[in-house]
């Protein structure tokens, strides 16, 4: 579409793992906050193919490799990061993955110990599966924000980037839709040959 002033359509996958909120004890958060932030943030017209899913190792790997076969360029997964006995979502996100990509994980946990000594704890991974990027995002909507847009101060200047800045440019690379942000929410970062001319 290049030239024609439109953008790539997306297909997003966006799960929310919880045993609670998908037993129905409690209402689920991860799922509006991601839809909410990423609406901000894309300029693409997205179709989103949401999932609530418990705590489960296999189901969670399952539906993460149903995702990708779905053709969702963008995996993002909210829950199950920490060390309790029932957070196994990284591994079974490393379970599905054909490449890891370490990066993501260091920034998310970068962004978290600005506000929290705990961030330490968390385990977020990052892979690729296919020509799909796979990213564990935290559980609390606060932080999901937080750690997709990165820290602005006052004057709105960043001082620590977001992890989606990279997002757009990976997702060229493993040969997916071109991705636009908005840059008030979060301005994507490529390498001046690799931007798309309007």
């Amino acid at each position: 579409m290049s030239g024609s002033g439109a953008f790539d359509p997306v297909r997003i996958g966006i799960v929310s793992i919880s045993d609670r909120a998908s037993s129905g004890t409690y209402e689920d958060k991860g799922l509006p906050s991601l839809k909410e932030w990423l609406g901000r943030a894309l300029k693409n017209p997205i179709e989103f193919e949401p999932r609530l899913i418990p705590d489960e190792a296999e189901r969670i790997s399952a539906t993460l490799i149903e995702l990708v076969d779905a053709g969702c360029s963008l995996v993002l997964t909210t829950g199950g990061t920490g060390p309790a006995l029932r957070d196994v979502t990284p591994e079974a996100t490393l379970a599905v993955a054909h490449k890891e990509m370490p990066g993501f994980g260091e920034q998310m946990r970068q962004i978290s110990l600005r506000f929290v000594p705990t961030a330490i704890l968390s385990r977020q991974v990052a892979v690729i599966r296919d020509r799909s990027l796979i990213i564990n995002l935290p559980g609390q909507p606060k932080s999901i924000a937080e750690t997709l847009e990165g820290l602005k101060d006052t004057e709105g200047v960043q001082v620590v980037p977001g992890i989606f800045a990279a997002v757009p440019y990976c997702i060229d690379l493993i040969g997916g839709p071109y991705l636009e942000t908005d840059d008030s929410v979060c301005k994507a970062f490529r390498p001046k040959s690799a931007i798309r001319a309007r």
